[in-house]
């Protein structure tokens, strides 16, 4: 039977550590090993951790979730490597579900869950928006795929090596540049029999600065997966919502000559709205009407800022080689 070690990487988590920890104690198969990463946190996360039993590895200085999962890969021998996020509660069959997937399919090198549809710690609106639209944007794509969330995630210690560890000059987006790497390596599934209740951002500006810093690093790494023969990760977002987004500015300077031009705009916006109508449906039987109007307020808002924020990453890409020059 192969070992396996959570590894849980965590940065002032004192919030959610224990009710993560906890779940992983209560899994029906428990891990040979529980290593807690300290990503040199100041909120007492690290002595939650020792209380419970956990093996805990401090980094002396803050360096980012992929040095922490480094780190713990590096702490650990065990066969599978589960990587859990600090703010995330495993149902009590997720690990044992995880490793049987990997058991039965020897050309599956890492298995992947998703979220609940309800959060770990309810902190209101802002924060159903964003476990609805994760639990939906996983779900949309289960089985065999390319992308990858180390959220929740088993892999097997071999395929890890053999990858190499993540890249920690990377913050955010960490998982698509790994993604990049795995792929062709072997088989990669997403299940929705391992899952989760995560505890996700619960403040809109919090939540759209996040959007940036994702949505900044996004184009140059996804023309780097290509040049290296990677795989492009699934989208969480309609590529059609995401044109109409980035349209919809386009018509406002020439209002100025013929209102139509609003039109246009307006337009576009309304075919953001209609562009995933099963995302729609989905958030409206969770939530029901009120919410859903909020929600697509809210998504067009993240949209506008996931558009600004690849643009300017793809300009800032255009303007290196004048800079090297």
């Amino acid at each position: 039977m192969a070992s396996v070690c959570v590894i849980v990487p965590c940065y002032n988590a004192a919030k959610t550590l224990r009710l993560c920890l906890e779940a992983v104690l209560a899994q029906t198969r428990r891990p040979d090993e529980i290593v807690v990463v300290d990503d040199a946190g100041s909120d007492g996360s690290a002595g939650i951790a020792a209380s419970l039993g956990c093996r805990v590895v401090r980094l002396p200085e803050n360096r980012g979730v992929s040095a922490a999962r480094n780190a713990g890969a590096a702490a650990t021998t065990a066969d599978v490597l589960f990587f859990l996020d600090s703010d995330v509660a495993l149902r009590p069959d997720a690990l044992a579900n995880a490793l049987a997937v990997l058991d039965a399919d020897p050309g599956c090198g890492c298995v992947q869950g998703v979220y609940e549809t309800e959060p770990l710690i309810d902190d209101g609106p802002a924060e159903w928006y964003r476990v609805l639209h994760a639990a939906f944007w996983r779900r949309r794509h289960l089985g065999e795929v390319t992308g990858l969330v180390f959220a929740l995630a088993a892999i097997r210690r071999d395929v890890f090596q053999a990858a190499g560890g993540f890249d920690e000059a990377l913050r955010d987006c960490e998982d698509v540049e790994y993604a990049s790497r795995l792929h062709g390596r072997c088989r990669v599934v997403l299940t929705d029999a391992v899952q989760g209740r995560h505890d996700d951002g619960s403040r809109l500006a919090g939540i759209l600065a996040e959007q940036w810093r994702r949505a900044v690093p996004l184009v140059p790494l996804l023309l780097a997966a290509a040049r290296r023969g990677g795989g492009q990760p699934e989208h969480a977002n309609r590529p059609a919502g995401i044109l109409a987004v980035a349209l919809a500015p386009v018509p406002l300077p020439l209002a100025v000559l013929h209102p139509a031009f609003l039109a246009l705009s307006a337009a576009c916006v309304l075919a953001f709205t209609v562009s995933d109508p099963p995302l729609v449906r989905f958030v409206h039987r969770h939530r029901g009407t009120a919410f859903t109007a909020y929600f697509l307020l809210v998504h067009l808002a993240v949209h506008a800022v996931l558009v600004s924020g690849m643009a300017f990453g793809a300009l800032r890409l255009l303007r290196r080689p004048a800079r090297a020059g």
